[in-house]
């Protein structure tokens, strides 16, 4: 089972998505850090990232393509943080349909505006900048929420209040993942 994983950056994506990894064994791909250790290397992409800018589609999803044939990671997989817009939905699609391997969940953690730049603000990252962490939820607004809406057009999307407690949460992403599971 292949899940996307969608919210504003600070929805709880990753605390989530690690603790339903450790449930279910998923393999846990987070965009966001692997770019980060990418871009310790890579100087160019590192003043992408700390000025806010997305990485464009063509080489986001070709570093993600590289490392999963690098790993044979195909299935079994929750993706937090791509694909973050249609582009880089139908590359993703095409290039799992070449390894007979499709999404099953698409699952999206819903937070206000306010709350996520009040935990943006905790966490204290070098690149949440104030003007980083809008230009970011505006690109989530521009381009990923249209993505959400055409894929509840094709599979099944669920839609989660990320507002309340992690173990509130949790529990109903497991409910979700099991009741996907056992209709599959």
């Amino acid at each position: 089972m292949n899940i996307i994983f969608f919210g504003p950056q600070g929805s709880g994506k990753g605390t989530q998505a690690r603790l339903l990894c450790e449930k279910f064994g998923f393999f846990y791909f987070e965009s966001g850090e692997y770019l980060r250790k990418i871009a310790e290397t890579n100087a160019e992409l590192k003043t992408m990232l700390d000025q806010g800018v997305m990485v464009p589609d063509i080489e986001l999803t070709s570093y993600l393509t590289a490392f999963l044939d690098q790993e044979s990671l195909y299935d079994d997989i929750i993706f937090d943080g791509f694909p973050r817009n249609l582009e880089q939905y139908n590359f993703l699609k095409n290039w799992l349909n070449q390894k007979q391997v499709t999404f099953d969940l698409v699952l999206v953690l819903e937070i206000s505006h306010q709350e996520t730049i009040k935990r943006l603000a905790l966490r204290k990252r070098e690149d949440d900048t104030p003007e980083a962490i809008e230009k970011r939820l505006e690109l989530y607004k521009l381009r990923t929420e249209p993505l959400i809406q055409e894929l509840e057009k094709i599979t099944t999307v669920k839609h989660v209040d990320g507002d309340r407690s992690i173990e509130d949460i949790q529990k109903d992403l497991i409910d979700i993942i099991q009741n996907e599971q056992d209709n599959s």
